[in-house]
């Protein structure tokens, strides 16, 4: 019998025995892409870098928000016509002027004050120049001067008391210096009330047509009522008709009693 045939078992040099091999260590846990996602996100990691066109977006983004806002605040003068545009304009550079006539007004009293020998007498004719001018605004002394002549016509009756009362508005912010609306002073306390077709101003009842007599600069006056959805245009969704007529010379007669005041009295020694 051959001794190769036997089976056995294979030592390293040395003699000593093989050891037996490691076991495999389970495989790990297979990360989920939402962790990985997790992990790249949190906590963030911001270079300086990206800090600072981090910034610069939020300043391009809100000033752009700002933009379009004021693009839209303006979206109704943006469909205006030129002409509609010109002259709304022009109504602008009136107002504009008619505060540096009044500065300069001013500025030349004072200088009168200043410069006059009789400096008592002059303070005496101003003061009554300004009791006239007072006079006027209260509505206790009659006045004259050019301006113009509003005419409503409302056959329909459907003119309200506040329609009226935007076109004294509109008159008083183009310039309006005395006004009357048949036969009643408008004055700084004067009120519209009642219902469409039934109108009183101050308590007294007026009937259309409404005649307005305003005392004023013609030129600013007009434009005023005709801008784009301005007291005409408006009037005249009502099937009302809206007559202007310029003058230069235009009463305004009506007066309003002057009223003592209760409780108020001057403060000047």
């Amino acid at each position: 019998m051959n001794n190769d045939e036997n089976p056995r078992s294979e030592q390293p040099e040395g003699g000593a025995p093989a050891a037996p091999d490691a076991p495999t260590p389970p495989p790990a846990a297979e990360v989920s892409g939402r962790q990985r996602l997790k992990a790249g996100l949190w906590p963030p990691r911001l270079s300086r870098a990206q800090l600072i066109v981090a910034v610069l977006l939020f300043g391009l983004g809100l000033g752009l928000a700002i933009q379009v806002r004021s693009t839209s605040d303006d979206s109704a003068l943006r469909g205006a016509r030129q002409e509609d545009l010109v002259r709304i304009l022009d109504e602008v550079d009136d107002r504009t002027q008619r505060l540096e006539d009044e500065k300069q007004r001013l500025d030349d009293q004072r200088t009168e004050l200043e410069n006059s020998s009789d400096q008592a007498e002059e303070a005496r004719k101003q003061t009554l120049e300004k009791e006239r001018q007072l006079g006027i605004l209260a509505g206790t002394v009659a006045a004259q001067g050019p301006g113009i002549t509003l005419t409503i016509t409302d056959p329909s009756g459907a003119v309200a008391p506040d329609m009226l009362l935007d076109a004294i508005q509109e008159l008083r912010a183009a310039g309006a210096e005395a006004i009357q609306v048949n036969g009643v002073r408008v004055v700084a306390n004067t009120y519209f009330s009642g219902d469409a077709g039934d109108v009183e101003v101050d308590g007294k009842k007026i009937e259309a047509p409404y005649e307005f007599t305003v005392i004023g600069k013609p030129q600013d006056l007009e434009p005023a009522l005709n801008i784009p959805g301005g007291v005409v245009q408006t009037l005249e969704k009502e099937q009302a008709t809206v007559l202007v007529e310029r003058s230069d010379e235009i009463v305004v007669d009506a007066l309003q009693p002057a009223q003592r005041p209760d409780y108020a009295r001057s403060s000047s020694p």
